[in-house]
């Protein structure tokens, strides 16, 4: 396999962009956990404990996918040297890894997408039921 330093560059605006969605997710998140706690905290109601395991779930979620968007572009970066030192073959595979992992972070991604997606159905059919 043959690849230059403009390979493993051409991803590095799209993991920046996906990197900046996921930290977008984490931002919006935290802060409902935190407001669901002080509504906990003031009134203690079980469907409150639900919804903030929901979003523990998913920002475990998020953290996965940050954690491998992250080691994708780290791999590219290496890739990137070892197309400088000459090393072709070893470029080709850490490029490669990098892919897997990126493909990894979005599976990570899609999978918090239902789970929220879930979540959110489930608020709607609470919401129906008290009309």
């Amino acid at each position: 396999m043959i690849i230059n330093i403009n390979t493993p560059s051409l991803l590095f605006p799209a993991i920046s962009l996906l990197l900046l969605a996921y930290t977008n997710r984490f931002l919006a998140i935290a802060s409902l956990v935190r407001s669901l706690h002080r509504n906990y905290q003031e009134n203690p109601d079980i469907h409150l404990l639900i919804q903030i395991r929901s979003l523990r779930r998913r920002l475990l979620l998020i953290r996965n996918m940050q954690l491998l968007g992250t080691l994708s572009m780290l791999l590219c970066m290496v890739s990137m040297t070892a197309i400088f030192w000459k090393q072709d073959t070893v470029a080709g595979y850490l490029f490669i890894l990098s892919l897997i992992l990126m493909v990894f972070s979005l599976l990570f991604s899609l999978w918090e997408l239902l789970v929220s997606i879930k979540a959110l159905d489930i608020e709607l059919q609470d919401l129906a039921r008290k009309k």
